[in-house]
């Protein structure tokens, strides 16, 4: 099916444009002379534009449907790529980076919705495959734009044939995505303010989409200062936990379809949360390796499986209503490292883990909102 695959591409284009950002921090901050510190808020941008974003979007794709949101965003991706390469200062690079964060915001919400969409009209789950190609895009693109510096390739030339990549995905399936997400027949209040229910999926997003953020920016410190990795080695942990995850994705649509959504949420918290634990209680590197490899299969789906809830809610257009949950998730990443960064300065970084642990645990007990 055209709309399938359109979606399948466009999450891939997402992961991949976000990616390419990764590899090119070191080169923006040696250009441009940042310190830590100036760099961290210059970095924040990025997603503060994501989330200022997101609630637009769900107004966007209620109003004009999700094919034309998501053609003009995925071109906005495009432009604002190569932006990040010639900033002349700190305040351009930060200007760059919150229109680049509100373009993949956007883009965001409109591919979830129209994946909310599309799985309906399949009548089977597709959400974990669609995120499974987004994680394989994280791979692609922070692959592919250090592969392309690595062979000498200059920054901003990288960065226009990365964005050339994803021009062609945006211009050869636009046309194949589905105009409108909404039940045909079914109007939706804009204005309408979303229910207890989106809440609380947004809630379970942002202690998953937490769990992210804390794998992310303090899995390679915890083996290095922790475990006592070599610095060199230290990465390994959130590669190891970016594959699990991928392979989870991938192979969650026929997980989800055989054993259901709500044992999906139930049990993929419950191995995260028993991931963190074995990871910060055992005080060896196998077992924390082994622990984040854990981490990553049982979050791989739980957040594909909240957003097809969200599309599901009665009443709610699934725009808005994704759009709700994916803002409270992403501050959940945006917040939760510096949180966690926090409280492991007030006890200990293995104690400040072990709490991410128990709200994961939070998480499984309230897995039955997956099935409304």
């Amino acid at each position: 099916m055209k709309p399938a695959r359109a979606t399948r591409l466009i999450f891939l284009l997402s992961g991949i444009g976000m990616a390419s950002w990764a590899p090119m921090v070191p080169y923006a901050k040696a250009r441009l002379g940042l310190d830590d510190a100036a760099l961290g808020l210059v970095l924040l941008s990025m997603g503060c534009g994501a989330v200022a974003a997101m609630p637009l979007a769900g107004f966007l794709t209620n109003r004009y449907g999700n094919r034309d949101v998501i053609g003009v965003s995925g071109l906005l991706v495009c432009v604002a790529l190569p932006l990040l390469t010639i900033a002349t200062n700190a305040y351009w690079l930060g200007a760059a980076l919150l229109f680049f964060g509100a373009a993949l915001g956007v883009v965001d919400v409109a591919m979830n919705a129209h994946a909310v969409d599309v799985e309906k009209h399949a009548g089977k789950p597709m959400m974990s495959g669609f995120h499974g190609l987004f994680s394989v895009g994280g791979l692609v693109g922070s692959a592919g734009m250090a592969a392309l510096l690595k062979a000498g390739a200059p920054l901003t030339g990288s960065a226009l044939a990365v964005s050339a990549a994803l021009l062609v995905i945006v211009v050869t399936q636009w046309r194949h995505f589905l105009v409108r997400l909404d039940d045909a027949g079914q109007s939706h209040s804009i204005f309408r303010v979303p229910s207890a229910s989106v809440f609380l999926l947004g809630f379970l997003c942002l202690v998953v989409f937490l769990a992210e953020g804390a794998m992310l920016d303090w899995s390679a410190v915890f083996l290095r200062f922790s475990r006592g990795f070599d610095p060199s080695l230290a990465g390994l942990g959130y590669a190891a936990f970016s594959i699990a995850m991928a392979c989870g994705r991938l192979l969650g649509d026929r997980i989800t379809a055989s054993v259901g959504p709500v044992t999906i949420v139930r049990v993929g918290a419950l191995l995260a949360a028993l991931g963190f634990f074995l990871a910060t209680i055992l005080p060896w590197g196998p077992a924390a390796m082994l622990g984040f490899i854990l981490v990553g299969i049982g979050a791989s789906n739980i957040v594909p499986v909240l957003f097809s809830a969200a599309g599901r809610q009665p009443g709610m257009s699934p725009g808005i209503a994704i759009a709700t949950v994916t803002s409270l998730g992403y501050a959940g990443m945006l917040a939760g490292p510096a949180v966690i960064g926090f409280a492991a300065h007030l006890s200990s970084l293995s104690l400040a883990l072990c709490g991410v642990a128990v709200l994961l645990v939070v998480v499984s007990t309230c897995a039955s909102i997956a099935r409304r």
